[in-house]
């Protein structure tokens, strides 16, 4: 199965308004555009935010052919098209954007691709694309971002082999609620939010003496590790629990399920040691726990990197101190801390079946707004405000 983790390691997550500089991706001058056909993904888009005409609402479709490696867009007219320096205008930025031709819009994923489909209300958003025809995404967390102040939201997907495996996101920020539907072999759904969830979670947040410099007028709230960057939230928020967590397990083990294997693990001077060939963990700062990397990097090796990803999980769930035999699977146990991550816990709470990606190793236990199927159609909501 697919998780957001390895979706992304096709389509790496935009972390400034540069992000994709300097990319290893080309497209060779003369590459033909790959025009849809009836082995391609149907795509619907709905407009029901109630608040937005279609005529102020675009669509964008960008990301990596998994053919060839290069950087593309999705056109119009539905082909998959390498981005090219030559796609900027005289501003210095591309226009990807795809206006929304009715209620239900249509489009096409032609073949193999793996990347983002961006939805802006109002303005539309910039593309830029670098040297090398390398693709800088939308940074909305970055104030000198060009789309700072344009509404915008994303989900994620990766089209393989005729299979769908996609997500809706808030690991960067959470802006437009968006809901992914697929027609196929289980048709499943994911990304409702609940009557008044977008209100639900501003409120929450906003009046938080932690959080609510993370909210950003009513157009979005930037994601905790994003505002730590930004200046806007506390780089030693998570350091006084992951010192209890240390603490508590330097005289008891802790017992890890992950991969199909258990693992053991106590702490030895300032590292977490599991035995089965488990690289050690060095203790990690509150930005490793929010990204889940630095001290917490999972690397795709079957062994480390599941074990980085439960222990992620629990860090942010706040559930190490209750249980020593992760992941726990009961959803009230999460977020019970007096210190806990309230962004990514009021984004569970405001979807109707519980599933959001707050922080990037959500999907541990399978508590992600992530589906998969045999599909031949996914449909992207744009629900009510």
């Amino acid at each position: 199965m697919l998780t957001r983790r390895t979706l992304l390691r096709s389509v790496p997550a935009a972390a400034a308004a540069t992000a994709f500089a300097g990319s290893q991706w080309q497209a060779a001058a003369g590459t033909p555009v790959r025009r849809a056909s009836q082995a391609g993904l149907a795509l619907r888009f709905v407009n029901n935010t109630g608040a937005y005409d279609n005529g102020s609402i675009h669509f964008y479709i960008v990301g990596t052919d998994l053919g060839t490696g290069q950087q593309v867009r999705i056109t119009p007219e539905g082909a998959m098209q390498p981005v090219s320096l030559s796609d900027n205008g005289p501003d210095g930025y591309a226009d990807y954007s795809i206006p929304f031709a009715g209620g239900d819009t249509a489009s096409t994923l032609p073949g193999d691709m793996s990347g983002r489909i961006y939805f802006s209300l109002g303005d539309k958003l910039k593309f830029k694309v670098n040297e090398g025809n390398a693709l800088a995404y939308p940074a909305g967390w970055v104030s000198t971002d060009p789309n700072y102040n344009v509404l915008h939201d994303c989900v994620e997907f990766t089209y393989k082999g005729g299979r769908i495996y996609c997500n809706t996101t808030m690991v960067d920020m959470f802006s437009v609620p968006l809901s992914i539907a697929l027609t196929g072999e289980q048709s499943p759904t994911t990304g409702t939010l609940v009557d008044g969830g977008r209100a639900n979670i501003f409120a929450a947040l906003r009046d938080h003496p932690d959080f609510g410099r993370l909210v950003i007028d009513d157009r979005r709230v930037i994601a905790p590790g994003h505002g730590l960057e930004a200046g806007l939230f506390s780089p030693s928020y998570f350091d006084a629990y992951v010192g209890d967590v240390w603490g508590a397990y330097q005289s008891k083990p802790l017992t890890v399920h992950a991969n199909n294997l258990v693992f053991t693990g106590q702490v030895n001077g300032d590292q977490f040691v599991f035995d089965g060939g488990v690289a050690p963990f060095a203790r990690p700062s509150t930005r490793d726990v929010l990204f889940c990397d630095g001290a917490l990097a999972a690397p795709n090796d079957g062994i480390t990197g599941p074990v980085a990803a439960v222990l992620g999980a629990a860090l942010n769930r706040t559930t190490l101190l209750d249980s020593a035999d992760q992941p726990t699977t009961d959803p009230a146990g999460f977020y019970q801390a007096a210190t806990t991550h309230l962004y990514s816990k009021v984004m569970h709470e405001n979807t109707v079946d519980g599933k959001a990606y707050g922080f990037p190793f959500d999907d541990v236990g399978g508590f992600a707004s992530y589906v998969e199927d045999n599909a031949t159609e996914m449909a992207v909501t744009l629900t009510p405000f």
